[in-house]
């Protein structure tokens, strides 16, 4: 059993309709009969996008999330109940969900503005946070920013920290900068009880900018993770263990967007390191040929992600 921590956040789509005009017909007098904005909202969030990826992949996952109580948050139950994440350590949240409207470039690439104030992802205390709640798991995944965001970031720390006594630990920092500072990301301070560390080339770039990627990888070992994996979009990835390195190409793919590409990647090496048998430690029987195996799978998984619109993992690879 896995089990990832974070938040769940409606992803709206927005779509112009055809009656739509440039504000400048606006500002020259003309009515504005007809104008709006569609909206398609889609369930999403970084952590909950992996529980999900995870399921389908058919590895036991728990989601442990605060799930608001409004139309979006049911949306939320609907969509992890059917991809068979197990809500039973879900905290029933009274606050409203968090809110991110995606808009897409002409490369698939999203751009979001997050409605988040005082919503329900955040509001984390270390009464909801025990290893009670976590259960029996071989791995805890979780970052995003329910690990950058006050004001319960602190509680999810301590709580990561903990479970790392029983449990393999994964971040995926997945860097918000609209939302979280840079100071938000103590990554090095994470690594100290993390096992895996999955990021991007562009959460690098904000977290270490300038630093060659080599090195940021050396410094994150140097502070304890044992396993990093960059993700370089159609550049592949770069898995790094100890120190030991190699490159994983990409898949070519026809694109439609790369919503929930990076959460599929996460969940396809958890999923895979999970059936070997190597979760549930300190990583200890990990070589870099079977870390390679692992991001060749990710791979596989986050390119078919990219195949079809939103963050809609495969049920198979």
């Amino acid at each position: 059993m896995i089990a990832v921590l974070g938040e769940c956040v409606a992803d709206g789509f927005t779509t112009r309709s055809p009656g739509d005009r440039p504000p400048a017909a606006a500002l020259a007098g003309q009515a504005d009969e007809g104008v709006e904005l569609s909206l398609r909202v889609l369930p999403g969030g970084g952590p909950a996008n992996t529980a999900v990826a995870l399921a389908r992949l058919g590895t036991p996952t728990r989601f442990l999330g605060r799930i608001s109580g409004d139309v979006f948050g049911e949306l939320f139950r609907r969509h992890l109940t059917a991809s068979g994440v197990d809500l039973s350590a879900s905290v029933d949240a009274g606050e409203p969900s968090t809110l991110a409207v995606a808009a897409l470039d002409p490369g698939g690439q999203a751009e979001y503005t997050f409605y988040a104030d005082g919503t329900a992802d955040w509001q984390w205390t270390p009464y909801e946070l025990d290893l009670d709640r976590l259960g029996p798991v071989t791995c805890l995944h979780t970052g995003s920013l329910a690990l950058a965001k006050e004001p319960g970031r602190t509680a999810v720390e301590a709580f990561a920290r903990e479970a790392a006594g029983r449990a393999t630990i994964s971040i995926d920092p997945n860097v918000r900068p609209s939302l979280a500072s840079l100071a938000d990301y103590p990554v090095s301070r994470w690594c100290e009880w993390t096992d895996i560390l999955k990021l991007s080339a562009d959460d690098l770039d904000f977290l270490l900018p300038g630093v060659p990627l080599e090195r940021a990888c050396d410094t994150w070992h140097d502070a304890g993770a044992r396993l990093i994996v960059v993700t370089r979009g159609a550049a592949g990835a770069l898995v790094s263990l100890d120190g030991e390195r190699a490159a994983v190409p990409a898949q070519k793919v026809d694109v439609v967007d790369t919503v929930g590409a990076g959460d599929s990647f996460t969940a396809g090496l958890l999923h895979s390191l999970a059936a070997k048998g190597l979760l549930g430690g300190r990583l200890d029987g990990l070589d870099l040929e079977t870390a390679v195996e692992a991001a060749e799978l990710a791979v596989r998984v986050s390119a078919l992600t990219c195949s079809v619109a939103g963050a809609n993992p495969p049920w198979t690879v």
